[in-house]
């Protein structure tokens, strides 16, 4: 009779929860290298490697370092990067299987569309960031134009607001003259698949 097949036992990250092989394909290598070279050595002997070089090239720094300011310097040095990297944390965001989602940038983007050769619909995008409710503004820009405008979801699953009609240029006074929160230099044009500024 054949042998049963034993199973195999996988050791995986706790950082990135991926087996130990793959950490160097997962989104937080980095931060994964510590614990590799603790309890993975022989998958990585390069990191080894590194870690062994790093710590031999501080500890001569160490040494050459005469007085004690120099080596506050060196503290103060290596101190600083880490901040930078924690205020970039801040601004990205961490989704379920090492997506990073970043923060959306405060834009009103305003396109315009023809339908059937003759008609024109004005998209936009963008004015929920600010705080406004699209419900509202798109009554205030139906009234304004007299055209029908309402509220859909559009190609990425973000609300926006289509305006029936050519009103992309005469649109930008209304948007800055109702809502005193979006400045001009926060509104852009699609223009030939180009972001245009409309300042």
């Amino acid at each position: 009779m054949a042998e049963k097949p034993q199973a195999v036992k996988v050791l995986y990250c706790p950082i990135c929860s991926l087996p130990a092989e793959y950490c160097e394909f997962g989104p937080d290598f980095e931060k994964c290298k510590p614990w590799l070279i603790n309890n993975a050595p022989d998958l990585y002997p390069h990191l080894l490697k590194e870690a062994d070089e790093r710590d031999a090239s501080k500890v001569s720094e160490q040494l050459q370092s005469v007085g004690i300011s120099s080596a506050a310097d060196v503290a103060a040095s290596s101190s600083q990067p880490g901040d930078a990297s924690s205020s970039k944390q801040e601004e990205v965001k961490r989704l379920p299987g090492g997506k990073i989602k970043k923060k959306e940038k405060q834009e009103v983007v305003i396109e315009k569309v023809v339908r059937n050769r003759r008609k024109c619909i004005t998209i936009m995008k963008g004015l929920d960031l600010f705080g406004i409710k699209l419900s509202d503004a798109s009554k205030k820009l139906g009234k304004k134009f007299a055209t029908g405008a309402s509220v859909v979801k559009g190609p990425t699953e973000k609300e926006q607001i289509d305006v029936q009609g050519d009103i992309a240029y005469d649109i930008v006074e209304f948007i800055t003259e109702t809502w005193p929160a979006v400045p001009e230099t926060a509104i852009f044009f699609i223009e030939d698949g180009k972001k245009v500024p409309a300042a």
